[in-house]
């Protein structure tokens, strides 16, 4: 089986993976592109995924404007989907967002990354709630 097919069915596997969730759940690609999002996570984003379409995953979390708890701005390095992307391990923080409503929720957040085998690396998944 080459690579990319096997990039390619576990970014199939973890998306169906998702969708059976009632969790809210998102799911980037190894580029870090936001490649499938759960209808959980949409009744929170306030758009179906399939109106939202991929994107770059900075550009999808930055419309939520997250900030610490202090109401600090949240470097994109220090947020849990960058910190499994780019250093690959997970990472979670509890952090606040502005809502597709434009109401401000305080959210948990823990993201890890995807790997088709030990070092072949093909994204991360991001599990968020309101605390």
């Amino acid at each position: 089986m080459s690579t990319q097919r096997q990039k390619h069915l576990v970014l199939i596997l973890a998306r169906e993976f998702a969708s059976s969730l009632s969790t809210p759940t998102l799911i980037a690609d190894e580029r870090g592109y936001l490649v499938f999002y759960n209808e959980a996570a949409e009744a929170v984003v306030g758009r179906r995924f399939a109106e939202a379409g991929e994107m770059p995953l900075d550009d999808w979390l930055a419309a939520f404007e997250p900030r610490t708890l202090a109401s600090e701005p949240i470097p994109p390095e220090r947020r849990p989907a960058r910190i499994a992307l780019d250093e690959r391990r997970p990472a979670h923080l509890r952090y606040l967002v502005k809502s597709a409503d434009g109401v401000e929720r305080e959210i948990e957040v823990t993201a890890f990354p995807l790997f088709a085998h030990t070092d072949e690396f093909v994204g991360i998944v991001v599990i968020f709630w309101r605390s």
